[in-house]
Parts: C-alpha cells; sequence; structure tokens
C-alpha cells in the first residue's frame, strides 16, 4: 500500500504583514508614477515608439526589487489580488480569508492612497493616473481577462514551486507587462483594486459604478475564477489501489 501523501501546507495569520502590505501598496504607486514622470520628463520620451519599451524595462526592474521585498518581508504585497489568491489556494479556512479581507486588503488601500498623496504633494504635475476609455461592461471584461491571465501563470507557477527566483520573476514580469500594455488603452491595465482605488480617490469619481465594477468586482471575481481553473488543472490523480 502506498504511503498517504502529506497534508496541504496551510497558510497562518501573521499581523504584521499588515505594516508591509501598507508600506509596498505605498512604494507601489509612488514606482509607478515615478516611472511615467522619468521617462516623459529627463529622459524626454514623450510621443516617442520607444517610450513604451523604456518604460517596460524600468517596470520590470522594479518588479523585481518589489519581489525581492515581498520575499524579505514573509509575504507582504502591494495588490489585493495577489494575497487573495494566496488565500484561496492555501485553504486556509475562515480564518485566513477573513484576515486577508478585512485587515490586508485595507491597508493596502490606505498605503495606495497614501502613496499617491505623496507622489502629487511632492510633484503636482504627475498627472491623475489611468481612466476608464470603455464603457463599463467592456472595461470590466478587458479587467477581468487581463485579471484572469495573469492569475493563471502566477498561481501556475507557485503550485510548481520554481525554486529559481530569478526565472519565476522573469515570468511572472515579463507575462504581466504583457498584459498591462495590451490593456492600458481599455482600462489602463492596473490589475490592482488597491492602486486603481486610490488615483480613484484622487479624482473624486470612487464611488462610481463604474469603477467598482471594472476596478473591483471584475478583477475580484476574476481571480477567484483563475484559482479554481488552476487548482482544478493541477489536482494530483488518486492513487488506486489494486
Amino acid at each position: 500500500m502506498s504511503p498517504a501523501p502529506p497534508p496541504p501546507s496551510r497558510a497562518r495569520i501573521r499581523p504584521w504583514l499588515v505594516v508591509g502590505d501598507l508600506a509596498l501598496a505605498a512604494a507601489w504607486v509612488c514606482a509607478g508614477a515615478l516611472v511615467k514622470l522619468l521617462v516623459y520628463g529627463p529622459l524626454g520620451f514623450g510621443g516617442r515608439p520607444q517610450a513604451e519599451a523604456v518604460k517596460a524595462s524600468l517596470s520590470i526592474v522594479y518588479m523585481f526589487i518589489f519581489a525581492w521585498l515581498e520575499a524579505a518581508t514573509g509575504g507582504a504585497s502591494y495588490n489585493p489580488l495577489t494575497i487573495l489568491a494566496a488565500a484561496v489556494a492555501s485553504h486556509g479556512g475562515p480564518a485566513v480569508y477573513l484576515f486577508t479581507a478585512f485587515a490586508r486588503i485595507p491597508a493596502q488601500v490606505i498605503g495606495a492612497v497614501l502613496g499617491v498623496k505623496l507622489i502629487q504633494f511632492t510633484f503636482p504635475n504627475v498627472g491623475k493616473g489611468a481612466r476608464l476609455s470603455v464603457g463599463a461592461h467592456h472595461g470590466a471584461l478587458a479587467e477581468g481577462l487581463a485579471t484572469f491571465m495573469v492569475v493563471m501563470v502566477s498561481v501556475t507557477l507557485k503550485k510548481k514551486e520554481m525554486k529559481s527566483f530569478f526565472m519565476k520573476t522573469w515570468i511572472t514580469s515579463i507575462w504581466k507587462n504583457t498584459i498591462h500594455i495590451l490593456s492600458s488603452d481599455i482600462t489602463g491595465g492596473i490589475m490592482n483594486p488597491a492602486s486603481a482605488f486610490a488615483w480613484a480617490y484622487a479624482r473624486g469619481d470612487h464611488t462610481t459604478f463604474d469603477h467598482l465594477l471594472v476596478y473591483w468586482l471584475a478583477p475580484l471575481q476574476a481571480t477567484l475564477l483563475g484559482v479554481w481553473v488552476v487548482t482544478f488543472l493541477t489536482k494530483p490523480k488518486k492513487i488506486k489501489e489494486q
């Protein structure tokens, strides 16, 4: 008789992650805004075809930095979708889900809002963030599909337990940037409800139906669907006894 497989490890509640989430969320929105300021300002690529390539290259660099910070802090994150996917995939139970929904995600939202306020105070010409350029339902479909594709790759790599930090981060960074560029003209390709809320809060349209549908409801549903699909496709085969 074959030995029974070991039970899956369950996620633990780590209260200090709330502080890390807040700090990383604030730093994330500042990093994205600084890259745009650098590309269209001192580097002088505004309106030139090379601008997107330079932005993508700099984005990959700070994605590596944030990936290292996430590992160094033991799991802190700047994106509510990341920690939601991790909580669902880990089967941590109601306590982990509640901690994620009512402690970590609000901390990320607060951190993102503080980050936007800081970057706007420091650089008043930074702009007001990405805006929805299509109808709400079209935007929700685009943002949901983009999120679904990113979550599928991220969760798959996590389940495969890839040991190489460089390769894992390289794959996710290239994939996220590709999806971001493809959806940037529609919704901004944000795929981060905390960042989207922070910029919308600065503009004053954070409570509109369009914002809630496109940047909250659609990505959250896409995240849950993506985790479920990956879990279903990677479910190990049961050992049959003869």
